[in-house]
């Protein structure tokens, strides 16, 4: 009997997900899960997309984001993630996660806020895992449990000192019922002031239920300036002692004065994967983007104000033109403007492109939903990868660059079934045209889709069509770890 499935995808060029070459054919899939994969010419569907000159892969998996409270709020909440292809995002990076917390009232401190002002409202992380399958999103969540999130539950004000020991043992039984409720990993933010006095000692004994769960460690490093390489070496002493994988997020060389230490540290990556796991998260711009610090500011570094409670009519504003407008120097107008968000422009385009093209690294957009005027990459990432990097560049090839967004990604996330095209696979899944993908949004006008991604689908489900845009479904599920 022929094969019947409910939506068969013909004559695309495909990309696998694994880095191995392009080919042309057919993807069927029924339900959720991908069924065929070649020539489908004797099968039919319930519905057939001719895809001829176009290319299909598996959907994009960003691995590094601060999507916890936009995964509960609705389609709209995650146009800027759809929109490019997008259909799994990992959250809860840099220590913060939105459980297990709850707030009422107050404002967060920062960088809490990078999640945004308000939904801190889960006594565990069961409860948002519960919250994600009661209104689940449009893309699928792999979720961590944030060190800052558990000092604030613990400690509460008190954060600008290391961890007693009472303080450590309660954030370290939180972390083993977060990894049993469905987290996969544990993350840090030590180069947050209120995470900075937390010492190697602290984070080990935190992560200890890491090794018994088969979790990951992620972590925006200590520093990523002038002591990037000790802070590199710190993170490798951790993942050594806890015995699981680390994850450095967003790998960058930042200031003028470590331009082009790449070479210094991604030597000292290499040798370190002969001895453990590790790998690393970069985004494709030569600027980061952050809560707004007023004493870490340089004269040197040009900053845009993303947000302000204060200020709100200056997002978008660069900050030295505000504090001309104010007569005053920039910490002073930074501080008028606190609380806010910035975007900093800390790289070398020559470091992005070398982290780029290093075999180690995947992509990860590290955008921030809820700023007003976010940096270009929360919409633009994973087309400016394709387009911008891999076709007119040539920095990859579309076949690495793709591997890099999905298949790479999963593997190392221990994400089953997910960032490839086979059969028994599920059908997250991208078609975009490989000669006109590219980003739109820029550093001026943030909240542009992209180029290119022509439809979206996510657990089999279309969730982005270019032209009509959101579909509304919302099939997205958690997605949890499993050890290789």
């Amino acid at each position: 009997m022929a094969l019947r499935c409910d939506l068969i995808i013909r004559d695309a060029t495909l990309f696998d997900g694994t880095g191995g070459p392009r080919m042309v054919g057919d993807v069927g899939v029924t339900g959720e899960r991908i069924v065929a994969v070649g020539d489908l010419g004797s099968a039919s569907a319930d519905r057939e997309v001719i895809a001829t000159g176009r290319a299909l892969a598996p959907g994009f998996i960003d691995a590094h984001t601060h999507d916890d409270r936009a995964v509960l709020c609705g389609p709209a909440c995650l146009h800027c993630k759809s929109s490019q292809g997008v259909t799994t995002v990992v959250v809860g990076n840099c220590g913060v996660s939105l459980a297990p917390l709850r707030i009422t009232g107050d404002r967060p401190p920062p960088p809490l806020d990078l999640v945004g002002d308000s939904g801190f409202a889960f006594d565990s992380f069961g409860e948002y895992a519960q919250a994600l399958k009661k209104t689940p999103a449009a893309v699928n969540t792999y979720a961590l449990v944030g060190h800052q999130t558990l000092r604030y539950r613990v400690m509460g004000e008190d954060l600008y000192r290391p961890a007693r020991d009472a303080e450590i043992a309660r954030m370290r039984q939180m972390v083993a019922e977060a990894l049993a409720e469905g987290a996969s990993g544990f993350s840090t933010g030590l180069w947050y002031k209120p995470n900075m006095h937390a010492t190697t000692e602290e984070v080990i004994a935190v992560a200890e239920p890491l090794r018994a769960a088969g979790g990951m460690y992620f972590t925006h490093m200590r520093d990523e300036a002038d002591r990037v390489c000790a802070s590199i070496e710190e993170t490798l002493k951790i993942g050594k002692r806890v015995g699981v994988p680390v994850w450095i997020s967003h790998h960058k060389c930042s200031m003028p004065e470590n331009y082009g230490r790449s070479v210094q540290t991604l030597a000292l990556l290499e040798a370190s994967a002969s001895l453990q796991e590790v790998a690393y998260d970069m985004y494709p711009y030569p600027a980061g983007s952050t809560v707004l610090m007023p004493d870490r500011l340089r004269e040197d570094v040009r900053v845009i104000i993303t947000w302000s409670v204060p200020h709100p009519e200056f997002a978008g504003k660069d900050l030295a033109e505000v504090a001309r407008n104010w007569n005053m120097d920039q910490r002073a107008a930074a501080e008028k403007l606190s609380p806010a968000g910035a975007i900093t422009f800390q790289m070398d385009e020559e470091d992005v492109r070398r982290i780029m093209a290093h075999p180690m690294s995947v992509i990860g957009s590290d955008g921030i939903p809820h700023d007003e005027h976010p940096h270009p990459r929360l919409w633009g990432t994973f087309p400016r990868v394709l387009g911008f990097y891999s076709r007119q560049l040539g920095l990859l090839d579309m076949e690495t660059a793709i591997h890099k967004m999905t298949g790479r990604t999963a593997s190392l996330f221990g994400m089953v079934d997910r960032g490839v095209l086979k059969p028994g696979a599920y059908a997250d899944l991208v078609l975009f045209d490989p000669h006109k993908v590219i980003d739109r949004a820029t550093f001026e006008n943030p909240k542009q889709e992209s180029e290119g991604i022509e439809e979206v689908w996510t657990n089999g489900v279309p969730t982005f069509r270019a032209g009509t845009g959101l579909t509304g479904e919302t099939p997205g599920r958690l997605v949890r770890r499993h050890r290789a």
